[in-house]
């Protein structure tokens, strides 16, 4: 996965997701295409120095609440988490989405 947003729709993709979390942090990011705080957090996202898999809720509401199911973090919009080894070991919602957090998060978690 490259730098930049990778949208991603459906289980598979997640389960793709948590093995590449194995190897190096992956960073998901619950975006509200109708949200001006989401559209804010999008902006902080795409400053990122690192690949960003994006979840349209509105496009995949399914996969949005598989996520929450699976790591046990309440769905919130906008939301980043970084996985590691198939855990969720930090996330953030609304205002707390920055770029310098997120960045901070995925270098404590290499």
């Amino acid at each position: 996965m490259g730098k930049g947003f990778n949208e991603v729709a459906d289980a598979g993709a997640l389960d793709g997701l948590v093995e590449r979390s194995h190897e190096a942090p992956v960073l998901v990011f619950k975006h509200s295409t109708t949200c001006p705080i989401s559209a804010a957090a999008y902006r902080e996202m795409s400053q990122v120095g690192a690949a960003v898999a994006l979840v349209v809720v509105q496009q995949a509401r399914q996969l949005s609440n598989e996520i929450a199911q699976r790591t046990g973090v309440a769905h919130e919009s906008p939301q980043a988490l970084v996985l590691r080894n198939g855990k969720v070991v930090w996330s953030a919602s609304h205002w707390r989405v920055t770029a310098d957090e997120v960045e901070r998060a995925l270098r404590e978690n290499a």
